[in-house]
């Protein structure tokens, strides 16, 4: 029998409803390096795609960190309203392997601070979130700007915007889909290394 490879989960194989314990192991407010502008960033915990070389591991257990609470969640909107603030980056961990509560926290903010844009990074690939569970597809309905797939530690590359690996990519989530097909953030600025971010669909 081959070894499981925990990397490529079968589609809808993990589920937040089973695996999150609703804990998140850092907020850091007013921040420049997760994503565009001034951001808060809130790191949830646990994780499955346990990738090779990943910067975070301490993200990995379920386990690890502290409970996500109101007071937690009312400092992150008081942040989040300053109007140097551009927006809130969900990171981890796996965030969408935590629907449960930020959900609940995202469609606050499309409510109370529709203005702000929200992005997230997962080691899932776009291609992949596309035949997830309904929670992930909703979450994923709800943000802007996704940076997707999992860190691949031969692909490394630090000069990459925002991402660590170059088959991880800066996707315009309500324009792909409207599109139906992949669309590349448009402010994307690799340099020389913009050819890495083409859609894999053009490939095939």
């Amino acid at each position: 029998m081959s070894e499981k490879c925990w990397n490529n989960p079968k589609p809808k194989e993990w589920q937040a409803k089973d695996l999150s314990k609703g804990r998140v192991i850092d907020y850091k407010a007013f921040n420049f390096v997760d994503g565009e502008g001034v951001r808060n960033s809130l790191y949830v915990s646990g994780c499955m795609f346990h990738c090779k070389g990943c910067y975070n591991a301490a993200t990995w257990s379920f386990n690890a960190g502290m409970p996500y609470s109101e007071e937690l969640e009312e400092q992150i909107m008081t942040d989040l309203a300053q109007p140097y603030v551009q927006g809130l980056t969900l990171l981890g961990g796996e965030p969408f392997l935590n629907t449960n509560f930020l959900i609940p926290l995202i469609k606050r903010i499309r409510k109370e601070l529709p203005k702000k844009d929200i992005w997230s990074w997962t080691g899932y690939t776009w291609e992949e979130m596309m035949g997830e569970s309904e929670d992930k597809l909703e979450m994923l309905s709800l943000i802007d700007i996704l940076v997707d797939g999992r860190f691949d530690i031969t692909k490394k590359n630090l000069m990459l915007q925002f991402r660590g690996s170059s088959n991880q990519r800066i996707i315009d989530v309500q324009e792909s889909l409207k599109s139906g097909q992949v669309v590349i953030w448009s402010k994307l600025n690799d340099g020389d290394q913009s050819f890495e971010q083409v859609s894999r669909d053009h490939l095939l």
